[in-house]
């Protein structure tokens, strides 16, 4: 009763956050951008709150809980430095833009509606994918903890966050992400430091793994690779997966239009700087413990569905006060994905497929009928289609990676990609992408793991690309676009400049701090119980590895974050000028 009380009470609270932010929603930026004043908390709390939906709680753990946490360390350790490359190469000039969507920016860009229109598609045809994924998995969590039907709870959902979007839009989304954020940050640090501690910290944990038999290898950094129910069949094959994943993930958090979106919003380029900074100390610290946990809940039982694991732990082995918060706070994460998902494929059929509206009541009436609309067919497949949360999200977001991927940072970085090679990159990546994950779904073809349906698709969208804009000329508006967005903005006063390199220094930081302590907790417990457990030399040493390539990815992303951010200086008239 305590669970469905909480649930009903967190359904509200979001509704009444919302529709208060839609207080200050004047102007058609207000609404579409929150007015482009955003600070830096907000970002990273939507940022994160956007990524880690049900998928993350739900899915991955699930995935560590199946046998490969330290595999889900390696994707993230790579994935992460999407943050920084998103912000570096992508988002700040995103920001300069002044573009209401992404699928805008691309039409201004190349100065091709019809470039708008192909990113305006791909984003409604992905995201609805990834809504319907992650609605299902709140629908998921909602029946399991209230005991009533799966549907009442979509449409619970469904109306609580497509109520406040309609009334308040990206303000709403905002802050509900923000307050989102904090509550399952604290959801997955409470959760995760009573479990472990419970079975004896990370020592035990590990003991405990390496002694049980059902699933062997579970505490190894390749995870489990023997039996008929493991997904890889050697070290190698793991570590491809991982690195090819986490590639791929690391594209979809640079360039993906649920994460890059967010950018509109900041108050300037130093906010989008530091909240991707942050956001991959965030998702690092996360997954360091979450897989941890996953894994831990074998120690427990054995014989969970994976997908359920987390809910499982919260009703039978957490205290109630604690398995409330951690279960509010994973229905959170689905809940403020969807809000986003929905959002964003309201805002880009209304801004970028129907035509321009005559005024901005117009244009607001008609983003608002677009949410709607999109929301009302997304429950109406949530409802008949069966659940596969995990599968659903990480097909859905690899579709971006293919087609949004290369066309966004050759947008900024190319001086030779023209309108019609972004248009055919952006359809080629996202067709072959879909094209191949059916037909490997359907077990039509078989391919191995470093020939990922995301890999071909992104070479597929490149050599589209390079072909169509050499058979094209780049127009003399898309050059002058393209400078104007290398222009650097000298008005921002030197205190941000200060700013942002003091949070590059405390991502550097945090940085050593996570490399040393799986050195310590893992690493090193591994290399002591190795003697027992006739743990191979190259196993405990690929556990060092591990530590310093999760440590050592957020050392570089806050030394790059803190390079980029140097005061430069330019010679103006026969005079030097600080250049920020």
């Amino acid at each position: 009763m305590i669970y469905t009380i909480a649930i009903l009470f967190s359904l509200v609270g979001y509704f009444l956050i919302g529709h208060l932010a839609g207080r200050r929603v004047k102007h058609l930026d207000d609404y579409l951008v929150a007015g482009r004043n955003a600070p830096t908390f907000f970002i990273l709390g939507t940022l994160v709150a956007s990524y880690l939906s049900t998928s993350a709680f739900l899915g991955e753990t699930g995935f560590a809980y199946q046998g490969y946490p330290f595999v889900m360390l390696i994707f993230a350790a790579v994935s992460t430095s999407g943050c920084l490359l998103g912000a570096l190469a992508f988002g700040r000039y995103l920001r300069r833009s002044g573009a209401r969507t992404v699928p805008e920016y691309f039409g201004k860009r190349f100065a091709s509606r019809r470039v708008q229109i192909i990113a305006g598609l791909t984003t409604i045809l992905g995201l609805g994918a990834y809504l319907l994924g992650v609605m299902q998995g709140a629908g998921i969590m909602f029946a399991e903890l209230t005991g009533m039907p799966y549907w009442v709870g979509l449409v619970l959902v469904w109306l609580t966050y497509t109520g406040f979007i309609l009334y308040s839009g990206s303000p709403g989304v905002m802050l509900t992400d923000t307050v989102m954020f904090v509550i399952f940050s604290l959801a997955a640090l409470g959760g995760s430091l009573y479990i472990l501690q419970d079975l004896g910290g990370w020592h035990g944990v590990i003991e405990g793994l390496l002694s049980q038999q059902d699933k062997p290898g579970i505490a190894l950094w390749h995870g489990v690779i023997d039996g008929q129910e493991a997904s890889f069949s050697t070290p190698g094959e793991a570590l491809t997966w991982g690195l090819t994943l986490g590639l791929v993930w690391a594209a979809v958090l640079a360039a993906s239009p649920w994460q890059s979106s967010r950018y509109l919003m900041a108050r300037n380029e130093h906010v989008v700087m530091r909240s991707a900074m942050l956001t991959a100390v965030a998702l690092a610290i996360f997954y360091a413990l979450m897989m941890m946990t996953g894994a831990a809940i074998n120690l427990y039982n054995d014989l969970l569905d994976p997908e359920r694991a987390m809910v499982w732990v919260a009703l039978n082995i957490l205290p109630t006060w604690l398995g409330v918060i951690i279960l509010t706070g994973v229905f959170a994460a689905g809940l403020s994905s969807c809000s986003t998902f929905l959002s964003i494929i309201g805002f880009s059929l209304s801004n970028d497929i129907l035509p321009p509206s005559l005024n901005e009541a117009s244009a607001m009436r008609t983003s608002r009928i677009a949410v709607l609309a999109a929301g009302l067919i997304a429950l109406g497949l949530a409802l008949f289609q069966p659940p596969a949360v995990m599968s659903v999200v990480w097909f859905a977001a690899t579709l971006f990676a293919s087609s949004w991927g290369p066309v966004a940072l050759m947008s900024i970085w190319s001086r030779r990609i023209t309108a019609a090679g972004a248009g055919w990159g952006l359809a080629i990546g996202f067709l072959s992408n879909l094209g191949l994950s059916l037909m490997v779904q359907a077990e039509w073809v078989s391919l191995p793991v470093y020939l990922h349906p995301v890999v071909l698709s992104t070479l597929a969208a490149l050599v589209a690309i390079l072909i169509a804009s050499r058979l094209t000329h780049v127009s003399q508006a898309e050059r002058d676009y393209r400078a104007f967005l290398h222009e650097r903005d000298t008005s921002l006063e030197a205190k941000w400049v200060s700013g942002t390199r003091w949070v590059a220094v405390c991502t550097m930081l945090a940085g050593i701090a996570v490399g040393l302590f799986l050195w310590r907790q893992y690493a090193v417990t591994l290399d002591e119980l190795a003697g027992r457990f006739a743990i191979p030399y190259g196993t405990t040493l690929g556990a060092y590895v591990l530590a310093i390539g999760c440590g050592g990815m957020l050392l570089i992303a806050g030394a790059v974050g803190y390079w980029v951010v140097r005061p430069r200086k330019l010679k103006t008239q026969g005079m030097r000028v600080a250049k920020y």
